[in-house]
């Protein structure tokens, strides 16, 4: 309880980022396992983990009580290595994203290397300050044949030869867009065993062009800020508690939680770990999460309750979302496995 007590302002700071959203909804595509799309959160949060390389996945299917499901596919990689005499290092990655969405069958794909320089500000402990860009080409498609429209009954009668009266030109579009981020994350408390991050994030900073008809409306802003805290809860637990606030256009989303972690094995070196938790997602979804490290694979599993308008609907129905991580070490003499000094959270 004395060790708990330490860290209940990160408790409270993160019920205040819950506390000062007014809306849950958010033009971008998201995941509830936020934390297992960094890239999609800040291309500065690249490279922020204990390893040479990470591959990540996470699948997301949603909305089947109510219509065609919408899923979305995220894969993101990235490869981390020294750079100079000192402690800095640079991350360079890539994030492809799939979603397929309704009736009409929208789909997106998205893919955006990013790279990310980790600036090293402490001699003594573990103290980084990281700048990330990340830009690549998006695209959209549409299946017109499952378009319907108004236009295509007569007399209350839907007639498919009947023209949808839709003026697109094409079902296709592609553009380019691009994102940059900044974060900040050390070690701190006794044998600086616990860590913090902050982050902000500027995406869509060329503001594309997002719409399949001539007069094309550019796509807002979205602007990110993160926060997460990773503490010692005994020898054998610990406790991570990470949250997200965006804004984009006149839409809100905040996201926050955290997850009991309890290691199965070596204390100090452990391989097998369980983590149980919940996110919230302010007036939309409570998420439970349980996630289990077998390292160095990680595999975390939860479930969106709807809590918004639509749970009638819905039944209370969200999404479910898997995630599969895997970190490694390479074998050279330059690996973070080796350094004292590394980017990591």
């Amino acid at each position: 309880m004395k060790m708990f007590k330490q860290y209940k302002i990160f408790l409270t700071a993160f019920i205040m980022l819950i506390l000062s959203a007014q809306s849950a909804i958010c033009q971008d595509l998201h995941f509830s396992q936020f934390f297992e799309a960094p890239l999609l959160r800040n291309p500065s949060l690249a490279g922020i983990f204990v390893g040479d390389y990470r591959v990540q996945g996470v699948y997301r299917d949603q909305w089947n009580s109510i219509t065609d499901g919408y899923r979305t596919g995220s894969l993101n990689a990235e490869y981390k290595m020294p750079i100079g005499q000192g402690n800095d290092f640079i991350t360079t990655g890539l994030q492809c994203l799939f979603d397929k969405a309704g009736t009409v069958g929208l789909t997106t794909t998205e893919f955006l290397p990013a790279l990310n320089y980790h600036k090293s500000l402490s001699e003594e402990k573990t103290m980084y300050l990281s700048l990330g860009f990340m830009g690549g080409i998006v695209d959209k498609t549409i299946d017109r044949s499952k378009v319907i429209t108004s236009n295509q009954y007569n007399n209350g009668v839907f007639n498919p030869s009947i023209p949808d009266g839709e003026t697109f030109p094409s079902a296709n579009i592609h553009y380019w867009d691009a994102s940059v981020g900044m974060s900040f994350n050390t070690t701190f408390g006794e044998e600086q065993k616990n860590s913090m991050f902050v982050g902000a994030a500027f995406h869509h900073l060329n503001r594309p062009k997002n719409s399949f008809y001539v007069d094309a409306i550019e796509l807002d802003p979205k602007y990110v800020f993160s926060a997460g805290v990773k503490v010692n809860m005994d020898d054998n637990s610990f406790m991570t508690i990470q949250g997200d606030y965006s804004t984009q256009g006149t839409f809100k989303e905040t996201i926050a939680g955290a997850l009991y972690s309890y290691k199965l094995d070596d204390i100090k070196d452990p391989k097998y770990t369980l983590s149980v938790g919940a996110f919230l997602r302010w007036q939309d979804a409570l998420i439970p999460v349980i996630k289990l490290d077998m390292l160095p694979v990680s595999i975390a599993l939860s479930y969106d309750v709807n809590i918004s308008e639509l749970k009638t609907v819905s039944q209370g129905r969200g999404g479910v979302e898997l995630s599969i991580s895997y970190i490694g070490f390479l074998s050279r003499e330059s690996s973070s496995k080796y350094k004292v000094l590394c980017p990591h959270f």
